[in-house]
């Protein structure tokens, strides 16, 4: 893949003023409206059809002073194509700047494809971040693709109401709050049920949110499509396997 816009890649020798403002700058950059040009209705994990689209999952592993990044595309239950790269780690896991410790190895990554994905999956925030810039609005904005953040706990913003005991397939909005730069009640993505077990322990929800050309609702029911016999969404389950399965080869 090539068309990456180079004023967005991250960059770890940045200082956090900087980093900040270029976070700023991507943030009115995105869309968080629907601009794709696929039905997010054909989304499926299960047989494909001729209109289903190429969904990429991403996910990191770590290697001693190493980051692995795994994208593995799909078409349905169909895997188009699998890739990981390696490199160095130059910047410390920071809350809120993670695009600047994983993100240059992801574009690496989708630099090596010759498949374009017509969605992309992160493990991590999309608008759900302090400057609505978490890590799949931040590499989203700069492939210019349709990108959803899914994350395990929620950085920022408030539910509007308790997610607690949801059953699977239920949502709850997150709106934006103090601490964010959207206008507080703005909602900016939704805790989403992706698995429970009724007579077991409980399974917390995850957290979906646009990271470009998307909208909350849609990126929430994209990712909908997207649950598997798992907690994780398939897409960011198979990159994380996949970056797994790249951590044995490399060792």
């Amino acid at each position: 893949m090539s068309g990456i816009r180079e004023r967005f890649r991250p960059d770890p020798s940045m200082n956090r003023t900087q980093m900040e403002a270029l976070q700023r700058d991507i943030a009115r950059t995105a869309v968080f409206e629907d601009a794709i040009d696929f039905d997010p209705t054909t989304v499926t994990v299960d047989t494909p059809t001729p209109e289903t689209p190429i969904v990429a999952g991403v996910d990191q592993a770590f290697l001693d002073d190493r980051i692995v990044s795994a994208i593995v595309l799909t078409r349905g239950e169909e895997v188009v194509a699998r890739t990981y790269t390696t490199s160095s780690i130059e910047f410390p896991y920071v809350p809120g700047l993670l695009s600047f410790r994983e993100g240059g190895s992801i574009l690496e990554a989708f630099e090596t494809l010759t498949t374009e994905p017509d969605v992309i999956v992160f493990d991590g925030s999309g608008r759900i971040h302090f400057r609505e810039a978490g890590l799949a609005v931040h590499i989203g904005v700069a492939l210019d693709l349709p990108a959803i953040g899914v994350a395990k706990t929620l950085l920022c913003g408030q539910p509007v109401v308790s997610t607690d005991a949801l059953a699977a397939g239920e949502r709850v909005e997150i709106v934006a709050d103090d601490e964010m730069s959207a206008p507080d009640g703005t909602t900016v993505g939704h805790a989403l049920q992706t698995r429970q077990y009724p007579n077991s322990h409980r399974i917390n929800p995850v957290y979906v949110s646009p990271g470009h050309r998307l909208s909350a609702d849609t990126a929430t029911a994209i990712i909908d499509r997207c649950r598997g016999e798992y907690k994780l969404p398939e897409p960011t389950r198979l990159a994380d396997a996949a970056a797994d399965e790249a951590k044995e080869v490399i060792e």
